[in-house]
């Protein structure tokens, strides 16, 4: 590492920055038992095992409620035909709640596959890192004293914001587990509503919204390799020009991907919602 301190200031923050990215990947290929060691997700289990009670509970008055509106008549409950559709649509309420961990952990496997394929499509593992390019660090080690003072400011500036666009991404993502985790927790009361035909519109809305958090890692992914694609291209940087006005130029143009590709991920989960028609 160069012993000037201004290359040193970009250096930590394009490190920092790359730490993050990279952090990103590892989380978004990461299974929800397997994140902080477990520990976590034993705590939801946990909570999603003493709530399925309370769904089950739940499925006998949606269903209560949907018999009775549904059926005009305690006549029409004891055709054959009507008995028998309300009983299966019971059995399948109460197995969607007594497995709707299974079902959900399902969908989520698919959308971590949908994941997978577009890294191995695009051909990348792990973020491609960042660094300064050579003839910018020799361009900052050859400035004299009072020629470096404007590259402090702008070195300060830019790593500032760098180092805050790394944590705000960082923070998106990890939002994505917080949502994955109380879904799964929550899961039996809003799926306890398919036992009722009126309110069968509760379940099916809980599980496209959970589908639509799990496809935000696809849209994080896609981000991210675009970024990458950005950001490994080589820098135009002029020949012979001023150093402050390269490493502005350079951080400039850099900063303004990262604001993208922030932004993209925050508004991830309105994407999907599109999408989904949610």
């Amino acid at each position: 590492m160069s012993d000037n301190w201004i290359v040193q200031n970009l250096q930590n923050a394009l490190s920092t920055w790359n730490e993050k990215l990279a952090e990103i990947w590892t989380l978004l290929t990461q299974l929800p038992e397997d994140f902080r060691g477990g520990g976590i997700w034993q705590v939801i289990l946990n909570i999603h095992g003493a709530i399925q009670g309370i769904g089950l509970d739940l499925v006998v008055l949606f269903f209560l409620v949907g018999a009775v509106k549904t059926c005009s008549s305690v006549a029409e409950l004891k055709r054959p035909e009507k008995a028998m559709m309300m009983f299966i649509r019971f059995a399948l309420a109460k197995s969607i709640v007594v497995y709707g961990l299974e079902l959900m952990l399902a969908v989520f496997s698919i959308m971590q596959g949908l994941i997978t394929t577009i890294m191995r499509t695009a051909g990348l593992h792990s973020s491609a890192a960042l660094a300064l390019p050579g003839e910018m660090i020799t361009a900052i080690e050859e400035c004299g004293f009072f020629e470096s003072i404007p590259l402090w400011a702008v070195t300060i500036i830019g790593s500032l914001v760098i180092t805050i666009l790394s944590f705000l991404i960082i923070m998106s993502v990890y939002g994505r587990f917080f949502k994955l985790y109380m879904y799964t927790a929550i899961a039996p009361v809003p799926l306890s509503a398919f036992a009722g035909e009126p309110t069968q519109s509760i379940g099916i809305s809980f599980l496209k919204s959970y589908a639509a958090v799990c496809m935000e890692g696809a849209i994080i992914i896609l981000a991210c390799v675009i970024f990458s694609a950005f950001s490994t291209a080589p820098p135009e940087l002029a020949a012979g020009a001023a150093p402050v006005a390269m490493v502005w130029s350079y951080i400039g143009e850099l900063i303004f991907n990262m604001l993208i590709l922030v932004g993209a991920v925050k508004m991830a989960d309105h994407l999907v919602k599109e999408m989904m028609g949610l």
